[in-house]
């Protein structure tokens, strides 16, 4: 039987990675990697690669949901580590993966890192306890504009909680739903403005994490009109604000131009 580390490698590069985490990817078998929930900056693994010394083998959605590449190595190896962009349990992928390895009878281990789900909030100055339910957005298809990220940003905020809004990604095809996009369709699903109301303040972090991080507070009409750089982009949309919030956000409210600060 073989053991299987979830390895977070954090919202940054290679140099996210603690002493622990590079001696159970060293001493790993065969090191796996996934970028379909998040992405790595160019260079991060082929870097790291080099560092270790072994090869790190990229998985994409199918492959790792199928979960077929892990569990045979698992069943050919003592030690396997799976590296994960943020931190491995962010995703429910990787929880079902760790319940496949546990049916199978092997072991598992954890080596968190930082994730988007408390990194934003911490970047913007908001207070993690005051957030509800996290929501995604997906890109837009002919026949599929679901209201739900609508509908739940207007259950938190009748509860007076904030919302982080990940945005959906295709690495594979190189492509991001950024900030800009992201704000027009919880416009285009709100027509009426029931819930994304004219005025709504929005904060936009971009890129956390990374040494080009960038944040933007204002109202959505004024953000929508800014370019935020490369991905990957988040949304936040505050309920009603701690004085504490407040003061923080004003760092990055958008007043005259449109750099980010």
């Amino acid at each position: 039987m073989g053991e299987l580390a979830f390895v977070g490698l954090g919202l940054s590069d290679e140099r996210g990675l603690s002493e622990r985490h590079l001696e159970v990817l060293r001493r790993a078998d065969r090191v796996f990697a996934e970028e379909y929930t998040a992405v790595a900056p160019p260079g991060t693994l082929s870097r790291l690669a080099a560092s270790l010394g072994r090869t790190v083998e990229r998985l994409d959605r199918p492959l790792l949901e199928s979960e077929a590449p892990v569990l045979e190595a698992l069943a050919a190896h003592p030690r396997v580590a799976l590296l994960v962009v943020g931190d491995p349990f962010a995703a429910t992928t990787h929880v079902a993966l760790r319940l496949a390895v546990e049916a199978k009878g092997h072991t598992w281990t954890y080596l968190p890192n930082a994730s988007i789900l408390t990194a934003a909030a911490g970047y913007l100055g908001l207070m993690h306890y005051r957030f509800g339910r996290t929501v995604s957005i997906p890109f837009p298809a002919a026949g599929f504009a679901p209201r739900s990220p609508v509908e739940q940003i207007g259950s938190n905020r009748a509860a007076g909680l904030h919302t982080l809004v990940l945005l959906d990604l295709r690495p594979e095809e190189g492509r991001f739903l950024l900030a800009g996009e992201a704000m027009q369709i919880l416009r285009e699903r709100d027509p009426e403005g029931t819930v994304v109301p004219p005025g709504t303040p929005v904060g936009v972090a971009a890129r956390v994490g990374r040494e080009d991080m960038a944040g933007w507070f204002g109202p959505i009409e004024r953000l929508l009109r800014l370019d935020f750089g490369p991905p990957p982009h988040a949304l936040v949309i505050p309920a009603e604000l701690h004085f504490e919030e407040a003061a923080a956000l004003e760092r990055f409210r958008v007043r005259g131009g449109t750099e980010p600060v």
